[in-house]
């Protein structure tokens, strides 16, 4: 009995399935976590969010599995099940800024929920998501990744039209201040074209560009007192630099 899963036959069935259960399971909605009913029914956690949508105590009822929706009026379901897949997002991002909330994810980074960076010389490192604004409908969720710190659209159709407030805008820079062990280290390469072998004039130039860019950045920390060498979130170096031991 253990094992045993929760039956979808409406006829005759001793289990119930949550609405927050089956909203998480809802292909695409891999990214949300579980958010805590008693999170939900704090009233302070809310504040605000009825400018957002209507018929917020209902919503939340609903939400919280203690009124079941198809109670309500047929014409006003599917507006009620909308309107709570909303409220569900924005109490989301505020949830996952707190100690369970970021633990939460934390798990999901780990197991890699969010997907790996597509960029060759980050090496599949895990990715997370984030808003690039906290109101919501003015842009979808995309994804961070820490080691190049640049910003990707999600592979797959389903998530590229989460809203990107459901996660909002500080949500990277406050899972790595609590989580500093997995801030990683940059990575030095970067892509140089060639045709035969010698790289092409302009590219060669930007490559040029930035790596004086790295190494005055180096020396500049050097001087201040800052090591560099497997600093997290720092540069990896291949050793100690001759201009370095002579300064």
């Amino acid at each position: 009995m253990a094992n045993e899963e929760y039956v979808t036959d409406d006829s005759s069935s001793d289990f119930t399935e949550y609405w927050i259960d089956l909203f998480l399971g809802i292909k695409g909605n891999e990214y949300f976590c579980d958010v805590d009913d008693e999170y939900i029914r704090d009233r302070f956690n809310l504040t605000g969010l009825n400018q957002e949508v209507s018929k917020l105590p209902t919503l939340i009822d609903i939400i919280t599995d203690l009124i079941d929706i198809e109670s309500q009026p047929e014409e006003h379901r599917d507006a009620l099940e909308h309107n709570a897949r909303i409220l569900y997002g924005l109490i989301h991002a505020r949830y996952i800024l707190t100690s369970r909330g970021l633990n939460k994810m934390f798990e999901k980074f780990r197991n890699g929920d969010f997907g790996y960076c597509p960029r060759v010389h980050c090496q599949l490192h895990p990715l997370l998501p984030i808003g690039l604004n906290d109101q919501p409908r003015l842009a979808s969720v995309k994804l961070y990744c820490a080691k190049c710190e640049d910003l990707f659209n999600p592979k797959s159709g389903r998530h590229s039209v989460i809203d990107g407030a459901y996660f909002g805008t500080s949500f990277p820079a406050m899972f790595f201040q609590n989580f500093p062990q997995v801030i990683p280290v940059h990575p030095k390469e970067t892509y140089v074209p060639k045709v035969f072998g010698f790289k092409l004039h302009e590219y060669s130039k930007l490559s040029r560009w930035r790596q004086f860019q790295r190494i005055s950045l180096e020396k500049r920390l050097v001087s201040h007192g800052i090591e560099v060498v497997n600093v997290p979130g720092g540069f990896l170096v291949d050793g100690p630099r001759e201009e370095d031991s002579q300064q």
